[in-house]
């Protein structure tokens, strides 16, 4: 039976100083980590914990599985930029993504942007505005229970909002699972392909995407064919969402798209419960292990409701500001958000508490 590891950060630190010789720093860029437990497992089941603290572990490194120390060096990996266009996306710090739900049935906005193309570009404008890096645009919705869209009305959805927005100059990304739909949004002046099926809907779509050259984002769904929320089991859920988006990984890797251009998403919401959701938020700092940059869309989620007294999904923003912040103090590098200008407000404070030009942090050191 094999058995596999995993590098977990179970402690992050406000600064590289900690009481234990020196935080590691995470992909992120301005997230620490001061403690680590190796996990093994076999067959699905956690037969090994130990913890170590940085220092600790850096003195054993060299004894760990070349499975850990390949994890070792991910957790570290500094992310080359994404290029959409005239636009550079940097990864060494976090950004956002504001999204455009061109569907009539959406969760979170009702349709309001499905039949006035002006307040859907007005819309785009403002979270531009606000400070988003990319605007995500999608003409099918995705909930749970949603009816499956021709592949003609996305195009007519999603292709005449690309050609709008992309003369303004801005990064777009196109949320889609059909790669005659990714075609023609990249023709249209999309930049990046954004499959909430990890290119798995059509079998097409991974070879279709490495020929473009475009930057892909991998998402987490335990579900196939149209119900992308089927299948949610899990031994361990945190452990087999990150062995899943390893394999999706690879399987684009092996079909020809550069690794520097994919970004791998856990899927909160899809096929999970509150509890699953929860346990993958705390452990976001863990698929930095996976050496990709990493993309979290838990804007307006319906887990918020379930915590909140069941607030619709127009009352969620406090806790949609919640859970950005959390995947912030992760290191997450993207976040696809509702509220773009909140949560870059949300951003810019987290970002001035680590700043060292603003806050001392030398009474953390040794």
């Amino acid at each position: 039976m094999t058995t596999r590891h995993y590098l977990r950060p179970i402690a992050l630190a406000e600064s590289p100083q900690s009481e234990e010789g020196g935080a590691i720093r995470l992909a992120g860029g301005l997230t620490y980590a001061s403690r680590f437990a190796v996990i093994a497992r076999e067959g699905g089941r956690i037969t090994e914990r130990e913890l170590y603290s940085a220092a600790e572990l850096r003195a054993v490194l060299s004894d760990l599985s070349p499975e850990l120390q390949t994890q070792f060096e991910n957790l570290q990996r500094n992310h080359a930029p994404l290029e959409c266009g005239a636009r550079t996306i940097r990864l060494d710090q976090p950004q956002v993504m504001g999204i455009l739900n061109i569907t009539p049935d959406s969760f979170s906005d009702g349709g309001q942007f499905m039949d006035d193309p002006e307040i859907a570009a007005a819309h785009a404008s403002s979270m531009l505005e606000a400070g988003a890096a990319i605007i995500d645009i999608g003409g099918e919705s995705t909930r749970p229970g949603a009816a499956a869209v021709w592949e003609g009305d996305e195009l007519k959805r999603v292709v005449p909002m690309i050609e709008r927005l992309a003369g303004s100059g801005a990064a777009i990304s196109v949320d889609s699972r059909r790669p005659a739909v990714m075609e023609a949004a990249l023709a249209a002046g999309a930049h990046i392909l954004n499959d909430v099926s990890a290119m798995r809907h059509d079998p097409r779509s991974l070879d279709f995407a490495a020929r473009s050259g475009a930057p892909v984002v991998l998402m987490h769904a335990p579900g196939a064919g149209d119900d992308l929320h089927g299948d949610g089991t899990y031994r361990d859920v945190v452990l087999d969402v990150f062995d899943w988006l390893a394999a999706r990984r690879d399987a684009a890797i092996a079909a020809g798209i550069p690794r520097a251009k994919i970004v791998l998403d856990p899927g909160i919401g899809f096929g999970k419960s509150v509890a699953d959701n929860l346990a993958l938020l705390n452990a976001l700092p863990l698929f930095h292990a996976l050496g990709q940059p990493l993309l979290v869309g838990a804007s307006r989620k319906r887990m918020i409701g379930a915590l909140s007294g069941e607030a619709p999904a127009h009352q969620r923003l406090g806790g949609s500001i919640m859970l950005a912040a959390k995947a912030l103090e992760a290191g997450v590098q993207l976040l696809r958000v509702h509220d773009v200008a909140e949560t870059v407000q949300a951003l810019r404070v987290w970002r001035g508490l680590r700043d060292a030009a603003l806050t001392d942090f030398s009474q953390l050191a040794n």
